[in-house]
């Protein structure tokens, strides 16, 4: 059975615009140094949805959907001395650290910022709505997931006449 995300990235760090011109339109999702998140990562399938949710803009907001095409594998970056995202803790025997592959999958015609996030009935229980929840990967109930594609498609509906 599938399960959801929602996956927070700076969009001056890395956009869903810069996504989709990844090769394949693919890419790692790296950067994760938060254990909670990372466990998130492992327990990843091919297949998973997630939002991609451009934070510490203005204003944070949903902008897409992603899709999760390779599981969680040993990050790469711990290893490398010379990456921002070096652990000396991390082994090639031990690995601290992992990532998953991420492709575009949607763009949504218009960001579903945070304070309509908030308004959507439904929605108070999700982690990313939860006072102090700062995770940059987290999960996103079926419910959830549901209400939010179900408030960005009537957004985006033509008007009738």
């Amino acid at each position: 059975m599938s399960q959801y995300w929602l996956f927070k990235s700076e969009p001056t760090t890395f956009s869903i615009d810069d996504l989709v011109k990844s090769p394949r339109q693919t890419t790692c999702w790296e950067g994760v140094r938060n254990y909670q998140a990372r466990n998130f990562l492992k327990s990843m399938n091919v297949g998973d949805l997630g939002f991609f949710y451009h934070s510490n803009t203005d204003p944070p907001a949903i902008v897409g959907i992603i899709e999760v095409v390779k599981a969680a594998y040993p990050d790469s970056f711990a290893f490398d001395s010379r990456s921002r995202y070096f652990d000396p803790r991390s082994t090639l025997e031990s690995p601290r650290w992992f990532l998953v592959d991420v492709r575009f999958v949607k763009k949504f015609p218009q960001a579903l910022p945070l304070d309509q996030l908030r308004a959507i009935k439904g929605l108070g229980n999700m982690e990313l709505l939860r006072k102090g929840s700062r995770l940059s990967v987290q999960p996103v109930r079926p419910d959830e997931w549901q209400r939010v594609l179900d408030f960005v498609s009537k957004k985006t509906e033509p008007t009738k006449r």
